[in-house]
């Protein structure tokens, strides 16, 4: 993640989870808060719910990897954290970017000028 830092503290969870706006869809939840810097952080959380630890883990990987493609895309200075549904336990990659994606798309802090991701 180049323009990005990773969110680790939990007070900053908290404040997110307080103050920010949050979307969902099927695989994931999206909160999302200004935080006045110049870059984003973003906030991975993938609960037990979702399967063991190895499951958990691959779940985040394709998380911080979906991002990582797509995050010129984002807008910056925002406090980002995703959080994995259940269904994210047997999704590919491709639909964990998909799901990514449109979360950016309902929060609007995704960039038009880059090229929309065609359609499965």
């Amino acid at each position: 993640m180049h323009f990005s830092e990773s969110l680790k503290k939990n007070r900053d969870f908290q404040i997110v989870y307080r103050s920010g706006k949050s979307y969902a869809n099927r695989l994931l939840v999206m909160y999302v808060l200004k935080n006045g810097l110049e870059k984003n952080r973003l906030g991975i959380s993938v609960s037990k719910k979702v399967g063991n630890s190895v499951v958990r883990h691959h779940v985040t990987r394709l998380l911080r990897e979906s991002y990582r493609l797509h995050e010129e895309m984002f807008n910056s200075g925002l406090d980002i954290v995703v959080i994995a549904r259940a269904g994210a336990k047997n999704a590919s990659y491709h639909e964990i970017e998909s799901a990514l994606l449109h979360l950016g798309n309902l929060h609007k802090i995704t960039n038009d000028t880059e090229k929309k991701m065609e359609s499965k």
